[in-house]
């Protein structure tokens, strides 16, 4: 299904992006003594080391899971020292975006389609909730596990993440912990089961 936007929404995004390029001021990354990094061998940069192409016809594409398009350093070398990356999250309906965390980056969340739950844990273990409609921000603290759901079943929904590192260190809870080695044995007695239901849960959470 393709995204409609209105013109609301293009202001609201383009406003997202001000806000964005101001935190870059208080970025977690180092700050680097050039314009920016120019790639090896290659001289001379002209506009399309500049330009990132990769979310092209994003917005025209139906998913059957909650999909996330990055434009990190990974996927745009240029963002290497400017302490900025983008994601566009896109979320068909009742799906969700699992809990997990970013090391190194505060994340700016913008809704500009649908609707959202969405929450993180402080150190406290305290959980904040909100949902969210399009057009609102919500704030993700550096290094907080929080996850979205699209609690509507029956409408997509869309955002777009603003974080303040161009590697922000994502961590996915359950794959980390359910995928990472560690003994099946020491999960059971941590989560107080048995290692059967941990092989299912491994299982359910490994990636395709």
């Amino acid at each position: 299904m393709a995204w409609n936007f209105t013109k609301s929404s293009l202001f609201l995004l383009i406003s997202f992006f001000t806000i964005t390029i101001s935190r870059t001021t208080i970025a977690s990354d180092p700050d680097i003594l050039s314009d920016f990094i120019a790639p090896e061998n290659q001289t001379p940069v002209n506009a399309n080391y500049f330009t990132y192409t990769g979310m092209r016809g994003i917005f025209q594409k139906s998913v059957d899971t909650c999909t996330t398009t990055k434009a990190t350093k990974a996927e745009f070398p240029v963002l290497n020292g400017q302490g900025v990356s983008l994601a566009v999250l896109q979320f068909p309906p009742g799906s969700v975006n699992p809990p997990h965390y970013h090391s190194r980056a505060t994340g700016l969340f913008l809704l500009l389609e649908g609707v959202l739950e969405v929450g993180f844990v402080n150190t406290k273990d305290v959980l904040y909730t909100q949902r969210l409609k399009a057009g609102d921000i919500f704030l993700f603290p550096k290094g907080l596990q929080h996850y979205q759901y699209n609690y509507d079943h029956k409408k997509t929904a869309v955002g777009v993440a603003a974080l303040n590192s161009a590697s922000p260190g994502t961590v996915s809870l359950p794959s980390s912990i359910f995928n990472s080695g560690i003994s099946e044995l020491v999960l059971a007695k941590s989560f107080k089961t048995d290692v059967k239901t941990i092989k299912k849960i491994k299982t359910a959470t490994r990636t395709p």
